[in-house]
């Protein structure tokens, strides 16, 4: 069982978010925020999760991703802050967007192929173009938070779908670039 732990590498698939929007985001953000903040250099738009994964599957993605007619670069603006499930049972406090989600939606539609075609079980939820800026462990109300309605108003082209592998133990998770599929 071990031996066949060790071939298994989490992965997922996603998004990365410039280093002038990041800057910029952050320097925006309200201070103090709920839960576990998520560091700016982990943000990233996650297309689809697909966690424990073994190596003749993320070969499948590779050749699958290689392949997809995924576009050219977009521009998306950033919009408001929002929750997952709700504002008065937030888990997760995101950042929407304004401009671009639905090429956001297509790639991930992309993703969502790959991964399906690699042997993966269909995703159960509809995919919403989110940046996660902090994991609230005890769902709490950030009504009052939304209610102040931060517009951002941030841009960035988008210009790569990444391959990810999560590495997690001894400090934060780390996220490693297993391929770049240019758009």
């Amino acid at each position: 069982m071990a031996v066949e732990r060790a071939r298994l590498e989490r992965l997922f698939i996603g998004v990365p978010v410039t280093n002038d929007a990041r800057d910029a985001i952050a320097r925006k953000l309200p201070k103090n925020l709920p839960g576990k903040p998520v560091a700016p250099d982990k943000w990233h738009f996650t297309l689809r999760f697909l966690g424990p994964t073994p190596r003749e599957a993320r070969d499948k993605i590779i050749d699958r991703l290689s392949g997809a007619k995924l576009g050219s670069e977009f521009h998306v603006r950033f919009g408001e802050l929002g929750a997952f499930p709700t504002a008065r049972r937030a888990r997760i406090l995101w950042l929407g967007l304004t401009r671009g989600g639905e090429r956001l939606s297509d790639l991930a539609a992309v993703a969502e192929d790959a991964a399906r075609n690699a042997g993966f079980a269909a995703e159960g939820k509809r995919f919403t173009p989110h940046l996660t800026l902090s994991r609230i462990d005890a769902p709490q109300s950030i009504v009052e938070l939304l209610a102040q309605k931060h517009r951002y108003e941030i841009e960035m082209t988008i210009t790569a779908l990444i391959l990810y592998r999560s590495v997690l133990g001894g400090g934060p998770a780390r996220y490693d670039e297993v391929q770049r599929f240019e758009l």
